[in-house]
C-alpha cells in the first residue's frame, strides 16, 4: 500500500483549534486546543558553548528548522541576540561551537547533517550532496566567512590558528586571512578528538585505525607527531597536564564483541599517562574486575579531566551506578565523588579546575539537575536547588557562571545561567506565544511489573480535564536504546520532539505511557545491561507485554484500543510489540526500526558468523513471529539513514505483503536518521497522528 486519501493531505495541514471536551464511556478523541506546529515550535538550543573571557555563552537555536548562532552575556539585563541571519527551513543543521581566545570570532560547522563524514542532500538540491563546512563568524556582527569543508573547529590558545578535522586530515588557517587552509597533518586513520595543550606547543588528537586507536601529540614547533604508549587497544580521551608535558588517555582493550548484546564484565579498562616529548607512559589506574570493568562512557564530548592537585576525573560504574570518581596521578585508589543510586549524564570542569561540575538524577530518577564537587573529595552540592526542572549540558563560565540548558514538563528547553538561588533565562523571549505551555500536561513517573517480574520504568501522560470515560492509549518507545525519556521536554533534540508529539495525543485525549525500557540509562548497569537483551534474546518483550498489562489494568483505558509508535530502537519496540503482541496492540507506527537482526548487521558486512548467534539474533527480531502480526502498521523512514539501513524497511513491507498484513508507508527522500528538517518531523508527526486515530477512533472515520 502506499500513503493516500485524505490522510496525505493531513500530513501538511494544520490541525483546527478547539476547547478540548471528554465524553463518557468511551472516550473518543478530543480536538485539543493547539496544534502539532504549536507544540513544536519553540525553538530548541544545542551547542552551549562559555566563551575563554568575560562573561559571555553562545548556543544554537533551532527554529523550526532554521538554526542560527546566538550569544548573551550572565549580566542580568542584557539580552540575547543572534549573531547569524539564516532564515530557511532548508536541511542545513549548525554546531560544534568554537570561541577565539579573544571571543571576537565564534567558529561553527554547518552541514545537511552533522552525522558522520559522508555528505548528505537533505533538501534534495540539484547540485547533490553537501559535506560538513566550517564557517566562522564575527561575535559583533556580521556575514559569516566560509573556511573550508570539515568538522570539529578549534582555536589554538594564542589565537593565532583556526583548525578543523576532515577525515584523515587536522586542516589548520589564520582565522583572520584569506588564505586557504592547508593541512596540519595527514593520518593514517580517522582523526577525532582533538585537543590544545595550555600553552598551544602540543595538539592532541585520537587516530581511530578500526581495530584500533592511537593517542598522537603534534608538536606544533618541530612539526612532528609522537604516539602515546601505543598498542592495539582503543585509546581515547586525551587530556593535557597544566604545563603540557604529560598527557592522560582512557585505555579500553579490544575484544571480540558483538552490539546489541548485554555486556556486565569484560578485560578491564585503565587509565594511563604518557610523557608527550617522548611518549613513554605507564598505566596509573585499572578497573576492577567484574562490574564497571567494561568502560561506560557519559553523554560528554570529554570523558577524563586533569582537574587541579594532579587528580584525574572519570566516570566508572564500580558499584553498578555510573558515578564521578577521582585518582592521583601517581596512581592508588580511585575515590568517588558522588556516591549513591543514580547516575552522571554531563560533565566538566570549572575554568580553574578546582570544581567538578555534572548532571545526574540524584534524588531525582527521571530528571537531571546541576551538581558541582570538589575533585578532591567531599559532598556535592546543588547549584541552584533541584525543583521541577531538567538541567543538562553544564558550561563554566570563564567568571565563575554556570550555564545550563534547562526545561519543564511545560517548556522547551532554553539556555539559562545559575543567579542566586535560581536558573535565570537568558532569551526569556525567544519562544512564541502561540507555545501551548499552559495547555500541556505534567507526565507522572511510574514503574510497572514487566512480564518476567522485572521492574519497568516509564513516564504517563493522562488527558487534562478528563472524565471517568475509557481512553484509548499509545505506547511509546524511545530509541537508543541508551536513553532515558524524563518528566519534560528532553536534551537531545529528537526525543524532544517525541516528548512534544506525546503532549499533544494527551491533549487529543489519549492516555500516553512512554516507556523506559530495559537497555536504557538512568537506572543502572542491571537496568541497561539486562539479560538476554537485544539480538542476545529480545528480553525487552517481557517490558513490552507488561506495559501492554500495565495498562489494561488502568480504569482510564480502554484495553481494546491501544496503539504503539517508536523510532529506532522504539521502531524496533513497536514492530515487537506488533509481531508479539497483536491481539493487544490494535496498531502501531514503526519510523527507521531494525526489523531483522542478522539481515541488519549481513547487509553492514558483519554476518553473525557463529550459527547459534545467527539463530538466536532472528529469533529475538520482529521477523521471527510475522505470521503472528495482524494489525495495520505505518512504515515510515529516511533513505538516507545511516544508523539503520533502509533494507530494513524494505524487508519488513515485503513480508507484510506477503502475509497480506495491512500496512501503509512514508518514504523520505534524502533524510538522514535524525530528520535534519523542520518539514520532515511534521510530517511524520502528521501522519503518525492521522494514521494512530484513524484504527484507534474508527468511529471518526
Amino acid at each position: 500500500m502506499t500513503f493516500s486519501r485524505s490522510r496525505a493531505l493531513l500530513m501538511l495541514a494544520a490541525i483546527t483549534c478547539v476547547a478540548a471536551t471528554f465524553e463518557a464511556v468511551p472516550a473518543r478523541a478530543a480536538q485539543p486546543p493547539f496544534s502539532i506546529a504549536d507544540v513544536l515550535h519553540a525553538p530548541y538550543p544545542t551547542s552551549l558553548a562559555a566563551a575563554p573571557t568575560g562573561q559571555a555563552v553562545a548556543w544554537v537555536f533551532d527554529d523550526a528548522g532554521v538554526r542560527n548562532v546566538w550569544m548573551a552575556s550572565s549580566a542580568a539585563g542584557e539580552s540575547a541576540r543572534k549573531i547569524t541571519t539564516y532564515t530557511a527551513d532548508d536541511g542545513f543543521d549548525l554546531g560544534e561551537l568554537a570561541w577565539s581566545p579573544d571571543t571576537r570570532l565564534i567558529a561553527f560547522t554547518r552541514g545537511q547533517t552533522l552525522e558522520d563524514d559522508r555528505p548528505a542532500n537533505v533538501a534534495s538540491a540539484p547540485v547533490g550532496p553537501m559535506p560538513r563546512e566550517i564557517w566562522v563568524v564575527p561575535t559583533a556582527g556580521g556575514a559569516p566567512r566560509h573556511i573550508g569543508a570539515g568538522h570539529s573547529p578549534s582555536f589554538s590558545p594564542d589565537g593565532s590558528r583556526l583548525i578543523f578535522l576532515d577525515g584523515h586530515r587536522i586542516m589548520s588557517v589564520a582565522p583572520g586571512g584569506h588564505a586557504a587552509p592547508e593541512p596540519l597533518l595527514i593520518d593514517q586513520g580517522i582523526v577525532r578528538s582533538t585537543s590544545w595543550s595550555p600553552d598551544g606547543r602540543g595538539l592532541a588528537f585520537v587516530s581511530s585505525r578500526g581495530s584500533h586507536s592511537l593517542i598522537g601529540i603534534y608538536d606544533v614547533a618541530a612539526k612532528t607527531i609522537t604516539w602515546m604508549a601505543p598498542s592495539f587497544d582503543l585509546d581515547s580521551s586525551p587530556a593535557f597536564s597544566p604545563d603540557g608535558s604529560k598527557v592522560a588517555f582512557v585505555r579500553v582493550p579490544t575484544e571480540k564483541r558483538s552490539p546489541f548484546l548485554s555486556r556486565r564484565a569484560g578485560l578491564p579498562w585503565s587509565i594511563w599517562v604518557a610523557d608527550t616529548a617522548t611518549g613513554q607512559g605507564h598505566e596509573i589506574w585499572t578497573a576492577d574486575p567484574g562490574d564497571g570493568s567494561v568502560f561506560q562512557p557519559s553523554l560528554s564530548e570529554r570523558d577524563l579531566f586533569w582537574a587541579a592537585g594532579d587528580r584525574l576525573v572519570f566516570p566508572w560504574e564500580k558499584t553498578g551506578w555510573l558515578l564521578p570518581y577521582s585518582v592521583s596521578v601517581d596512581g592508588g585508589s580511585a575515590r568517588a565523588l558522588a556516591p549513591g543510586d543514580f547516575e552522571i549524564a554531563y560533565m566538566t570542569l570549572s575554568a580553574d579546575s578546582r570544581r567538578l561540575i555534572f548532571a545526574s538524577n540524584q534524588n531525582d530518577i527521571d530528571r537531571l539537575h546541576i551538581w558541582t564537587v570538589d575533585p578532591a573529595g567531599g559532598a556535592p552540592t546543588p547549584v541552584v536547588a533541584p525543583g521541577t526542572g531538567i538541567e543538562a549540558f553544564p558550561e563554566a563560565g570563564a567568571d565563575g557562571a554556570i550555564y545550563a540548558l534547562r526545561s519543564t514538563a511545560t517548556s522547551q528547553l532554553t539556555p539559562v545561567v545559575a543567579s542566586g538561588d535560581r536558573w535565570r533565562p537568558l532569551a526569556p523571549d525567544a519562544t512564541p506565544s502561540s507555545f501551548p505551555s499552559s495547555k500541556l500536561v505534567t507526565p507522572e513517573s511510574v514503574t510497572f511489573k514487566a512480564q518476567d517480574g522485572q521492574p519497568t520504568h516509564g513516564q504517563i501522560f493522562l488527558p487534562p480535564g478528563r472524565s471517568t470515560g475509557r481512553h484509548a492509549a499509545i505506547l511509546f518507545f524511545h530509541g537508543g536504546p541508551p536513553r532515558q525519556m524524563l518528566l519534560g521536554f528532553h536534551y537531545m533534540s529528537a526525543y524532544s520532539w517525541m516528548y512534544a508529539l506525546n503532549e499533544y495525543f494527551a491533549a487529543e485525549g489519549y492516555v500516553v505511557l512512554s516507556v523506559n525500557y530495559r537497555g536504557g540509562i538512568g537506572y543502572g548497569l542491571d537496568y541497561r545491561e539486562a539479560d538476554r537483551f537485544g539480538m542476545g534474546g529480545g528480553s525487552e518483550v517481557n517490558d513490552i507485554l507488561g506495559a501492554i498489562s500495565y495498562l489494561k489494568g488502568r480504569g482510564d483505558v480502554d484495553g481494546t484500543r491501544i496503539g504503539a509508535w517508536g523510532g529506532s530502537y522504539g521502531g524496533l519496540m513497536t514492530a515487537l510489540a506488533l509481531a508479539r503482541a497483536s491481539d493487544s496492540v490494535a496498531v502501531g507506527v514503526d519510523y527507521a526500526g531494525v526489523y531483522d537482526w542478522a539481515s541488519m548487521f549481513a547487509a553492514d558486512g558483519r554476518p553473525i558468523a557463529d550459527p547459534a548467534a545467527w539463530q538466536l539474533a532472528v529469533a529475538s527480531s520482529p521477523v521471527a513471529t510475522i505470521d503472528q502480526w495482524r494489525s495495520p502498521v505505518l512504515v515510515v523512514q529516511a533513505d538516507d539513514d545511516r544508523n539503520v539501513p533502509p533494507q530494513q524497511s524494505t524487508e519488513l513491507i515485503q513480508d507484510l505483503r506477503a502475509h497480506h498484513i495491512p500496512f501503509e508507508q512514508i518514504l523520505l527522500p534524502n533524510e538522514v536518521h535524525d530528520l535534519t528538517r523542520y518539514t520532515s518531523w511534521l510530517a511524520l508527526f502528521q501522519a503518525t497522528d492521522a494514521y494512530l486515530d484513524e484504527h484507534l477512533h474508527p468511529d471518526k472515520h
